[in-house]
């Protein structure tokens, strides 16, 4: 039973490697990779002055007070529920 195993494994090894050696013979890869993957960087990056990075972070920390304050002043309404009588 097993030399059976053994040898079921040594002819898929015998294929796999024949379709290997097929693939690599091939003039045109079957893998391409992504150009913009590998996107360099010609330009060197801008820097920001700490107050300019502080006034974008206010900006942004203003934006999502505002985002909040709507999200609970939507849901308040339809979170209050009458009073069940007793």
């Amino acid at each position: 039973m097993n030399d059976d195993i053994l040898n079921a494994i040594d002819e898929e090894i015998a294929a796999l490697r024949q379709a290997r050696a097929i693939l690599a013979q091939s003039s045109t890869p079957s893998v391409r990779k992504n150009p913009a993957a590998t996107v360099t960087h010609n330009k060197p990056r801008r820097k920001l002055s700490a107050q300019a990075r502080k006034a974008i972070a206010d900006a942004q920390h203003k934006r999502w007070a505002k985002v909040k304050s709507q999200k609970k002043a939507a849901k308040a309404p339809a979170g209050k529920k009458p009073a069940s009588p007793k």
